[in-house]
């Protein structure tokens, strides 16, 4: 088995706050993909590319590869991530905000 090698990393304090990002844009050529982290919000005119990741095929897939294996073990600790279906924008259900139920 091959020994592991852990690298020392460091982050800037600007980059170290992290990007909010809601929206993902991918593209690819033959030698890269491109990932695109945006944020649409409402009352904002639309999505803003907050940052841009440029990476190899063969790294793209390591990172598909360490998602999956991520995202299983945070199910296996906080239960399921589900997935529903988006309201249409600047809609909303009242019974969201009454915790009795629907009312008459």
């Amino acid at each position: 088995m091959a020994e592991e090698k852990k690298v020392g990393i460091s982050i800037d304090p600007q980059v170290a706050g992290g990007v909010y990002s809601n929206l993902a844009i991918i593209s690819h050529s033959r030698s890269e993909f491109v990932i695109d982290f945006a944020a649409n919000l409402p009352g904002l005119p639309g999505p803003k590319v907050g940052s841009r990741v440029v990476m190899s095929p063969e790294h793209c897939k390591r990172l598909l590869n360490a998602l999956a294996e991520n995202i299983g073990k945070y199910e296996s600790h906080f239960g399921k991530i589900e997935i529903v279906p988006e309201q249409p924008a600047g809609t909303f259900n009242l019974a969201d905000f009454n915790p009795d139920g629907p009312t008459s």
